[in-house]
């Protein structure tokens, strides 16, 4: 597959967050092109802090590899990482990082922070901008959503996910 191809991957799986009313982030892990693993962010839906889509990939990858180190693999995100993500990036040693939007809020590739300029043991090529547009327009697509949810005074309705 692609880049692009692999980053569409990772926009299908946003798209599966957004429907369940969560940040709409998607993640894929990707050795020689093809798919390893993938995840979205369930964050609301489990009510766990760690639930980001670039973790929940990375774990299942290593489970699909059968080890903790990633360096023939590249992480395809809709969101430029947080500060937890790339910490994780940096110890799973992913080789690459291709991201679509910029987090100006939170993101260690450069917007906030660049952690990866940091003199850690592993330093992975960054990639910026792969299908940005797209993967912005759905965040401001849910946060949209949101804020109309509160101006009618209603709370967002977390689903499960399905099995």
């Amino acid at each position: 597959m692609t880049d692009e191809e692999l980053m569409r991957f990772a926009l299908a799986e946003a798209e599966r967050a957004f429907a369940l009313g969560e940040v709409p982030v998607g993640a894929v892990v990707a050795k020689n092109g093809e798919v390893v693993a993938a995840a979205h962010n369930t964050r609301e839906t489990e009510k766990n802090a760690t639930h980001h889509a670039e973790l929940l990939a990375i774990d299942r990858a290593c489970r699909a590899l059968g080890g903790w180190r990633l360096w023939q693999c590249d992480l395809f995100v809709t969101l430029e990482p947080c500060p937890m993500c790339a910490g994780a990036i940096v110890n799973s040693r992913i080789r690459r990082v291709v991201y679509g939007a910029k987090d100006e809020k939170a993101g260690c590739c450069g917007s906030v922070t660049d952690l990866f300029a940091l003199p850690f043991n592993h330093r992975p090529v960054v990639e910026s901008g792969l299908l940005e547009e797209e993967s912005r327009a759905l965040l401001q697509k849910f946060f949209e959503r949101l804020r109309q949810q509160r101006r009618e005074g209603s709370k967002p309705k977390w689903k499960k996910p399905q099995s």
